[in-house]
């Protein structure tokens, strides 16, 4: 058939497939406008009678009551003698009237909540007690009103606007790719058109094939139906479509079954019943009927050419087309039909099977290098990877701090142990990974739009979800919200704000509430991120697929929520699963056993919200995080329920959740069938990792934590756990020096203040900071580094695999080689590049010191433990790498030798301090002290000390004068209580004292 251009709304698509020169093969790019669904003479029909209806039943009701009965209460307070009266025939009339009155406000109200829901288009519409059947028939009459009304489009929001808004779709297919994210849409759809050009050559070979093999089928015969646009709440179903077309929902498995596996028209396949598409094409079977809505491709003069070459060209792939004469959904035929293997997403060879330990990549041309091993599930992950590592590093920076200052019982030293195995691979990958950049920015720019919004005494409009395109934010507004607060931009329509990163880069921290803290990372599409706003979504989101793919993606979920960097504080319930996550956020992770708890749980929760809502004035918790108590409420409260619930559970749930928005509750609930009452928006993970929404226009890799990484992240949180195993003996170093003469090392690198070394010649000039950085990131890990987290520490925004490799064969041949020919620079067993032992750091020596002083040979004798402790002290010439340049060593903040170096210092000090009062020595004792003091100026077990050896001499005057300079900096917080008390007993005067002093 000739192609055929199309008239208005088409023809810029035309156009731009003109320019391009691809003429040959029909080319789909959806999506486009489509033909809507005209109203029939039959639906006006039924909206006049349901006017009629609500107009008897709202209005014709009380009138007739009042005109024909009267009022029928007493007119005054009713006496013992009326009780006793005779019931006769007028008393019963007045009790029916009084029922029928009851009955008639209870039907208004039904109305009333049904039509605020309808106009609105958010939630499920409020349950009005006792009201089961008189809702139902208000529900019914107002949808049949409003069926023929410009309200209905406007039903129910949802993501599908995310690139696929109809103005969008007006204008060349180049040029929509290049807009923000919904050009990314658009761009995935061209390729998708690419890919449907390619098959429809194939489908026309197949065709030919089947007309020699003297095939039976003839096209003429059969019927076909596109699937329609959504409208408002209403999204086509196979269920709806056999009901329209073939008078009983039940047949849609032969619909299924005849279109199953077969290419559409934007090169995907239907593969399962409840995921179809706008524009896709379905052969219907021979007795189906229903009007201009069931088309056949040559007897369709209603449809625009290009429709009739889709359904053509899709005509071509049925049976017929397959050189046999099997069933098409079964058999050999599948895989002739793929000859459309090819897909828009990326290979199902390229991404590692979810669930798996330590998969490499097998993409083409890609060698085990690019993964190393490691879990490709973290990688691919920077926000949840920066969250968990954020936390981890806060865990064991609070499990070292407890153990310094006493809080935990014995002391378990200054190094946190050393994962391995699963664990170790986890913890590279989350270093690898990480972007917590980017966590900063988004961060920040969520604030600052709080910010300059309440500056303008604005409202916080309502966030469906965020995108995070090539380090752009771009928000998707529920409605529009009016014109956004410089820098930020208008996105592709009035529901799109957009802020590029380099005004993000401009903005600086604010002390205002997290406004969204409900965002979380669903997965990618393209090069762009996903995160929705669980809080915001109007009832439930339910997530159907496989019971293991469903546990990755909550896992994920529950991760992300319970560490991210963008939310001040929140609650997570996990019902039915995730008992071992609570260690990852004890204060924000509560874990129940059964649905029957969540709901008793929920309602308490929703009435206690509610109430707080209406005590404070405010209708969401949207302009509650904008007013004074923005840092004190209206935290999210999110249910992530893995299992189905049983169909009572469900309703409950799906009537908590139809106010949960307004309230900052969100529920994400688990499905095995896909349908579940009450969820807003459905989405389904696959066993290939695509967390498919086509209802809201989502297909995504989805972001997953399968249950050995899962395990790994778990483990590496309760080893760091501060109260876990407290009686422990202390941990020794990861690497001892020997500190005698014999142990002279070949390399010695000075950390500890200005970076230093010592037996190596000054590298190339221009490549010499880098070497120096490479170097200290090994010196710092003797435990060896992995070569992904030395090139993300090195190159945080990503290098090729010839530049790390270029570096580490400088890196080696600048170490050179021991006297015995060995290379000082080593690669593992496990991959992990090592440093030779002949390769020390003073921060080596330090520990080797304060070791051997206080659980080696200076245990036993006091004159080495003197000198161990003094040489020790001699070594602290500052804080870590103190002279580091502007914008390197940023991998530091990841690390936790930042808090450990101070703490050792501290504790050196101490010792010596120590072992000089115990002869009494204190100028010796104050010396120690204040050279511990240089390096670690906060630590208040210092000062303590150094305030009881300037008492021990007796100096008053010199006490006072400590207490003042203490004082001094300490700031407008003012002394720690301890501080204070301790004060108080060394010198009962000492406010008096400084007062006069100063």
């Amino acid at each position: 058939m000739p192609r055929r251009r199309t008239s208005s709304s088409s023809s810029s698509t035309g156009s731009t497939t003109g320019t391009t020169g691809t003429t040959g093969a029909p080319r789909n790019r959806t999506p486009q406008p489509v033909r809507i669904r005209r109203r029939s003479f039959g639906d006006f029909v039924k909206a006049f009678l349901a006017f009629v209806a609500l107009v008897v039943l709202l209005v014709g009701v009380p009138g007739a009551l009042a005109t024909q009965i009267g009022w029928p209460l007493p007119n005054g307070v009713p006496s013992l003698e009326w009780l006793q009266e005779e019931i006769t025939v007028h008393t019963f009339l007045n009790i029916l009237t009084v029922i029928v009155w009851l009955a008639w406000a209870q039907f208004t109200a039904c109305v009333l909540v049904e039509m605020k829901a309808a106009l609105s288009g958010v939630g499920v519409p409020g349950r009005v007690p006792g009201a089961g059947p008189s809702q139902l028939l208000a529900r019914q009459l107002v949808a049949a009103l409003l069926l023929v009304g410009a309200t209905a489009a406007s039903f129910a929001p949802g993501l599908s606007q995310l690139g696929q808004n109809y103005d969008a779709n007006q204008k060349p297919t180049v040029a929509a790719a290049q807009q923000t994210p919904g050009g990314l849409f658009a761009q995935q759809q061209e390729q998708a058109a690419d890919t449907a050009a390619a098959l429809a050559g194939q489908a026309s070979h197949a065709a030919a094939h089947a007309d020699a093999g003297g095939s039976t089928a003839k096209q003429g015969d059969t019927k076909y139906y596109r699937i329609q646009p959504p409208e408002g709440r209403h999204h086509d179903s196979l269920w709806e479509i056999a009901q329209r077309h073939l008078g009983d929902g039940r047949r849609y498995k032969e619909i299924f079954e005849l279109n199953k596996d077969r290419v559409q028209p934007d090169g995907s396949k239907l593969s399962e019943a409840s995921l179809i598409r706008p524009g896709w094409i379905m052969e219907m079977p021979g007795d189906a009927r229903g009007g201009e809505l069931v088309e056949m491709p040559d007897e369709a003069p209603d449809v625009s050419p290009d429709v009739q070459q889709q359904i053509s060209d899709y005509a071509q792939t049925g049976d017929h087309a397959q050189g046999g004469g099997g069933s098409g959904a079964q058999g050999g035929g599948h895989e002739h039909a793929g000859g459309g293997a090819t897909q828009v997403s990326v290979p199902e060879q390229q991404r590692p099977a979810p669930g798996t330990g330590h998969q490499q990549a097998t993409s083409v041309g890609a060698e085990s290098e690019s993964s190393f091993g490691l879990p490709e599930a973290l990688l691919a992950a920077p926000l949840l990877a920066a969250g968990l590592l954020g936390a981890l590093g806060r865990r064991r920076r609070q499990a070292l701090w407890q153990s310094a200052f006493g809080a935990v019982g014995g002391r378990r030293g200054m190094e946190p142990p050393t994962p391995t195995g699963d664990a170790q691979d986890v913890q590279d990958a989350l270093l690898v990974g990480a972007d917590p950049e980017g966590v900063r920015l988004l961060d920040r720019s969520l604030r600052c739009l709080a910010a300059s919004l309440a500056e303008e005494s604005r409202a916080l409009p309502v966030v469906y979800a965020a995108w995070l395109s090539n380090g752009d934010l771009h928000l998707q507004l529920a409605q529009p919200a009016g014109k956004p607060p410089a820098p930020w931009q208008q996105g592709q329509d009035q529901t799109f704000w957009m802020l590029a990163r380099t005004d993000a880069e401009r903005y600086e921290d604010v002390d205002t509430a997290a406004p969204y803290p409900g965002l979380v990372s669903l997965g990618t599409m393209d090069d762009s991120r996903l995160l929705l706003n669980l809080e915001a979504v109007p009832g439930i989101v339910s997530l159907s697929g496989r019971e293991a793919d469903r546990a990755a993606v909550f896992a994920s979920v529950a991760a992300e929520l319970a560490t991210n960097g963008w939310s001040d504080r929140m609650t997570i319930t996990l019902v039915g699963f995730g008992e071992d996550l609570t260690p990852l956020a004890p204060n924000r992770i509560r874990h129940l056993e059964d649905v029957e708890a969540l709901v008793e749980t929920m309602e308490a929760e929703t009435r206690q919200r509610r109430g707080a809502l209406g005590a404070a004035g405010h209708d969401s918790v949207l302009t509650g995080r904008t007013g004074p108590a923005q840092h004190t409420r209206w935290a999210p409260h999110l249910v992530l329920l893995a299992a189905q619930p049983s169909a009572e559970d469900a309703v409950k749930l799906a009537e908590l959740a139809a106010d949960a928005s307004r309230l900052g509750i969100g529920y994400l609930v688990g499905t095995e069938t896909g349908d579940l009452p009450g969820a807003a928006w459905e989405m389904e993970i696959t066993g290939r990792g695509k967390l498919l929404a086509p209802l809201l226009g989502l297909e995504l890799d989805a972001q997953l934590l399968p249950v050995a990484q899962q395990r790994a992240v778990v483990e590496l949180f309760v080893e760091a756990d501060p109260e876990r195993e407290s009686d422990r003996p202390a941990t020794a170093p990861p690497f001892l020096v020997d500190i005698s003469e014999q142990g002279r090392p070949a390399v010695y690198a000075r950390l500890v203040g200005p970076y230093e070394i010592i037996g190596l010649d000054d590298p190339d000039g221009e490549r010499s900071a880098l070497l120096h950085e490479a170097l200290a990131l090994l010196l710092l890990h003797r435990e060896g580094v992995h070569p992904r987290v030395l090139s993300s520490a090195l190159w945080p925004r990503g290098v090729t695999d010839d530049v790390r490799n270029a570096l580490l064969d400088r890196l080696r041949d600048w170490l050179g080689t021991g006297p015995d020919g060995t290379p000082r620079l080593a690669t593992d067993d496990s991959g992990r590049l090592t440093l030779a032992k002949t390769v020390v750091s003073d921060l080596d020596v330090l520990r080797s010191l304060y070791h051997e002083a206080t659980q080696g040979k200076g245990v036993d004798s006091r004159a080495v433990r003197g000198r161990l402790l003094t040489d020790a002290l001699v070594l602290v010439r500052g804080p870590l790498l103190a002279d580091r340049p502007e914008g390197r060593y940023r991998w530091l903040t990841h690390e936790i030798v930042d808090a450990q170096l101070p703490l050792l210092v501290a504790d050196t000090g101490l010792a010596l301090c120590e072992f000089h009062m115990e002869k009494n020595r204190a100028e010796k004792a104050i010396e120690a002290l204040q050279a511990a003091l240089r390096t670690a100026p906060a630590d208040e077990r210092l000062w303590h000390e150094l305030l009881r050896a300037t008492h021990s001499t007796g100096d008053t005057d010199r006490l006072t004068e400590l207490a003042t300079d203490l004082i001094g900096r300490s700031g407008a917080r003012g002394l720690p209580p301890r501080t204070e008390a301790l004060l108080d007993e060394l010198l009962p005067a000492w406010r008096d004292a400084i007062a006069a002093v100063g």
